[in-house]
């Protein structure tokens, strides 16, 4: 096999909601010979499974399908092949509401499907063996409304060795999709761990879509005028595992090193040991090279064998919310809000009281514009207009029923400059908590459905991961003279999200020579200080010479995380854009004429 071959692949979609719109483009313009759509989150898997108990064709993800099905016979010319999780929760009647869409347009594909991640059926078995919470510790909830296995790449490489055009899946690690098109593609065994993991880290490039092309970037005003028509993302993989990341031509957004690093540290924790069930991995050496325009080579990602079980990840009802939203405007503007969002829940909680409810189970009040998020890093100034967010949970879905019907009480009897309640009187949802934990690969039966045939996998058991030694901070070298004080943004790119209930929040020097003062200076207990109103747990710091990044774990510090949330962020996004505000000391001769920070000197 030629070392110069290289394989094509292409990220349509980043989650359900994203555009349908990324599969045209990367048909028409992208040239390349894979096409991933990837839709699935932790709730989603909740709420597919409710679709599928109201219908027995439901539970998959129909954005797919509407995104490929004008494109089937430009697909079928160019020999495309599709690899999807939009199974969700019913692959075999997503991969039969495809066949006939095909048939519709007098096409016949080889499509495969793979199944075996839904532990429902298994629930029993779970519960006698109670396998705790593996980030909290929590016990096993009593019922589960959808329970998922990540499984790997291995079952799509079989797959597409059996002829398939398209692999649709169920619940998958969304990198797998990637992984398992290079392993049929290049004969890598599950004992290639570099090639794994580097066909790990292609996928986790292009997984979130737009976001490796310049969405979301740090330095927006390079990217804002492509916005309107984002190109998608495209790995160009060789055999040795590196590969190019790149766009189609005449599309928006770039590619630089920076829009790849911030992609890569996103949601990753210990970039050391970023397990999955294929392999795991070691990202803190990969290195990153712009050979040309909107071309980024990424090298250097090294894997060890993974362990012996899946993460499973499971979603429950506990209890209920309801959150609603309005403005408010005027002189004051943020004192006014709050008091009004205290005293509705005051006057609610006095109502619920007198009917024989227990009081609220968590309050969460957030004045959105008086930099409430903020904690105690707030600015002391006085907003002219804001968002008042209240957020609330009950056991008892009639106890905030009660609340939806004096919501609106405020617009008449409190303060002036209240409006913009645009969506009516809110209701109350479940709260859908995710319980991840660890299930013995071996009890995990998968298999692949491909034409009347189908057959088992066969899934390494794994072993216990060997740890990674942890890479020392760099040290700050001895320069003579004054220092300044410049925003962490002037030194740094930054990108952060969510972890369960973790945030993840990545710090990626724009030099090189800038990572010693960066990690001098932005520190875990620095990070645990300016996140001191939320965190409820540690602060871990990661170090990854190879492009010189720290990457932050910040342990319980979303409320619950995901829709268990209540604040207006659950989810971290804001986080890396908040903390790159901090002020960092740097050489004065940097913001001199000639030096690296000189448009600084003027700020």
């Amino acid at each position: 096999m030629s070392a110069q071959r290289t394989i094509r692949i292409g990220g349509a979609a980043a989650a359900w909601g994203d555009t349908i719109l990324g599969a045209r483009q990367l048909v028409e313009k992208g040239n390349v010979d894979y096409l991933v759509g990837d839709y699935l989150a932790e709730v989603t898997m909740a709420l597919l499974a409710r679709a599928k108990a109201k219908t027995p064709d439901g539970g998959y993800i129909p954005d797919w399908l509407a995104s490929v099905k004008p494109l089937l016979p430009e697909i079928k010319r160019q020999g495309i092949k599709l690899v999807t999780n939009s199974g969700g929760m019913n692959p075999l009647a997503c991969r039969d509401a495809f066949l006939a869409v095909a048939g519709e347009a007098g096409l016949k594909f080889n499509v495969a499907v793979v199944t075996g991640d839904d532990l429902t059926p298994y629930a029993p078995e779970i519960q006698a063996a109670q396998p705790a919470e593996m980030f909290s510790g929590a016990p096993l909830p009593k019922a589960f409304a959808s329970m998922n296995a990540y499984l790997g790449a291995g079952a799509i490489a079989e797959a597409l060795g059996h002829g398939a055009e398209i692999v649709i899946t169920g619940r998958v690690v969304d990198s797998a999709m990637v992984l398992g098109p290079l392993m049929h593609e290049f004969g890598w065994t599950a004992q290639d761990h570099d090639r794994l993991a580097a066909g790990s880290l292609a996928g986790h490039v292009i997984e979130c879509g737009a976001q490796a092309t310049g969405g979301l970037f740090t330095d927006w005003e390079d990217v804002a005028d492509g916005w309107s028509d984002m190109g998608f993302p495209i790995v160009e993989c060789s055999a040795d595992g590196s590969f190019v990341v790149t766009k189609p031509d005449g599309t928006g957004g770039i590619v630089t090193r920076g829009t790849v690093a911030e992609q890569i540290v996103y949601e990753i924790g210990d970039p050391q040991s970023y397990h999955l069930p294929d392999v795991v991995c070691d990202f803190s050496q990969v290195t990153l090279e712009e050979i040309g325009k909107d071309q980024v080579r990424v090298g250097n990602a090294k894997g060890r064998a993974p362990g012996p079980a899946y993460k499973v990840c499971g979603t429950h009802v506990d209890g209920f919310r309801i959150v609603t939203t309005y403005m408010i405007a005027g002189w004051q503007a943020g004192r006014k809000g709050r008091r009004t969002a205290e005293a509705l829940v005051e006057r609610t909680q006095r109502l619920m009281t007198a009917k024989g409810f227990a009081p609220y189970g968590e309050v969460s009040i957030e004045v959105i514009g008086a930099e409430d998020t903020y904690g105690a890093n707030a600015r002391p100034f006085e907003a002219r207009e804001v968002i008042v967010k209240i957020g609330l949970k009950h056991e008892d879905m009639k106890a905030l029923e009660i609340f939806a019907r004096e919501f609106a009480h405020p617009g008449v009897s409190m303060a002036q400059g209240l409006t913009g309640v645009l969506h009516g009187r809110p209701k109350p949802t479940p709260v859908l908590r995710v319980h991840s934990f660890l299930w013995p690969k071996d009890k995990v039966p998968v298999e692949v459905h491909i034409g009347d045939e189908t057959f088992a996998i066969d899934v390494a058991a794994g072993g216990a991961p060997s740890a990674a030694t942890s890479h020392p901070a760099p040290e700050v070298p001895l320069i003579n003279g004054a220092n300044v004080s410049v925003p962490l943004r002037a030194l740094a790119w930054g990108r952060s999200g969510d972890k369960g209930n973790h945030a993840n929040i990545g710090i990626i020097a724009r030099r090189p020579d800038y990572l010693p003062f960066i990690a001098a200076q932005v520190t875990e207990d620095r990070m645990a200080a300016f996140f001191a109103h939320y965190l409820k747990g540690e602060v871990r710091r990661y170090v990854l010479p190879g492009f010189h990044a720290v990457n932050f774990l910040l342990e319980d510090v979303l409320g619950g995380g995901g829709t268990a949330s209540l604040r207006y962020d659950p989810q971290a996004k804001t986080y890396a854009q908040m903390v790159l505000d901090l002020p960092v000391e740097v050489p004065a001769a940097w913001l001199e004429a000639g030096g690296p920070l000189a448009e600084w000197s003027q700020t």
